[in-house]
């Protein structure tokens, strides 16, 4: 598992029971249908893209290298969401998702 930002870490000491129920909330979504971990991924990390919320894109970058996707298999959801989204929104993905992949 990649590194949790300092951010959440310190949310779920100071509000264990939300932090407890949110995670309980995503592994019921996960747990509810057939798809794998991997299209899982990808479909969290298309979904952080349209919305453009840095944050989600680079927490869904850090699972979806967690669920054994490539850094370039990333890089072609990224490019997918081109021509849905326009070329500065991607960028801005891609350049967040870069980051994730630097260590960052």
């Amino acid at each position: 598992m990649r590194k949790v930002p300092e951010r959440f870490r310190i949310f779920c000491e100071q509000h264990p029971g939300v932090a407890a129920a949110y995670e309980n909330l995503a592994a019921e979504c996960r747990n509810a249908g057939p798809l794998d971990a991997r299209s899982q991924a990808l479909v969290r990390m298309g979904v952080a893209v349209g919305a453009q919320i840095e944050g989600a894109i680079r927490s869904q970058a850090r699972k979806a290298l967690d669920a054994g996707l490539s850094p370039d298999e990333i890089r072609h959801a990224m490019m997918l969401s081109l021509s849905t989204i326009g070329f500065p929104r991607m960028m801005a993905a891609l350049a967040w998702t870069e980051d994730i992949f630097d260590g960052n």
